[in-house]
């Protein structure tokens, strides 16, 4: 251990000596929603709307449709292991989809390289928060990982609608805590130099959501 990690370390130890107890926080906001699925559900497309995605709504008839108007007539496209095939469209001679194996370190798992290199990727999600327009993905086998969502410049994420909730504590409930969460609203930007907005600096370009009613 370096010396200046144990005097960090003994300087933690002299401060909590005397084991002061945290104070209880006030938890005075709202936990659940009050609002019916449809309020919540355009509450959502609101604010998806205001950070500039694009939102569809479709139906497991009619999802595979979407994709396919979205990712174009010539791509090449990353999906999770864990996707339902049935959303996708028929691959072609001119475009057809990659499976990301859902960890870096195994054979089938696409290199930063080759994910540079594709034109989308499409997958699920967990839960959206209505109230900030966010969707949240979780590692799941049909979101895959962090790495897939952020490097293509365009992400196509269907939400099922069952999973729309209002509030930031209802999400929370619905993660697991223990595995990778990536949080979305809107696609990727940024106004750090001189207040000028950017796009695609830290993810996705371009952010297509289909709500999906199954």
């Amino acid at each position: 251990m370096s010396e200046a990690k144990a005097e960090i370390l003994r300087r933690v130890r002299a401060s909590l000596v005397d084991s002061p107890v945290a104070p209880v926080a006030t938890r005075a906001y709202r936990t659940e929603s009050e609002k019916s699925a449809q309020e919540v559900r355009e509450m959502l497309v609101d604010r998806l709307v205001d950070y500039k995605a694009n939102v569809y709504e479709e139906t497991v008839e009619t999802v595979a449709e979407r994709i396919e108007k979205l990712l174009g007539k010539s791509s090449r496209y990353v999906i999770p292991k864990g996707l339902d095939l049935a959303w996708l469209p028929e691959d072609s001679a001119a475009r057809r989809h990659l499976v990301d194996s859902g960890n870096g370190q195994k054979a089938g798992s696409l290199t930063d390289r080759e994910l540079d290199a594709v034109d989308a990727v499409v997958t699920s999600s967990t839960v959206s928060c209505a109230e900030t327009g966010t969707i949240f993905l979780n590692a799941s086998d049909s979101e895959g990982r962090r790495a897939i969502t952020l490097v293509p410049d365009h992400h196509i994420c269907v939400v099922p609608a069952g999973t729309i909730v209002e509030l930031i504590p209802e999400s929370l409930r619905r993660v697991n805590v223990e595995r990778p969460i990536t949080m979305i609203s809107g696609p990727s930007a940024t106004s750090d130099i001189e207040l000028q907005r950017v796009e695609g600096v830290h993810g996705p370009r371009t952010l297509d959501v289909i709500i999906l009613d199954q």
